[in-house]
């Protein structure tokens, strides 16, 4: 199960479970699509890895398995 993480890892922009610019990696490293773009030109600084779209949970299921709550933020920056 994804973790769905709450904001960007560069940024720290909040990235809601139904945020359609919140992008992953294979580890589920979370950034926005700005600092996917702008700042890491694709490429994950944690892994090395490119990016996907996040899936969306869907709101009826988000009780039973809610997001995570937990920010990971870099905090000198990406």
């Amino acid at each position: 199960m994804l973790e769905l993480r709450p904001s960007c890892e560069c940024c720290d922009k909040a990235l809601p479970p139904d945020a359609t610019d919140a992008l992953i990696c294979t580890f589920e490293c979370t950034f926005c699509k700005d600092c996917v773009d702008g700042v890491l030109n694709g490429v994950c600084p944690n892994c090395g890895g490119n990016f996907s779209p996040r899936p969306i949970r869907p709101a009826s299921l988000l009780a039973k398995y809610p997001a995570s709550t937990t920010r990971i933020v870099k905090p000198q920056g990406c």
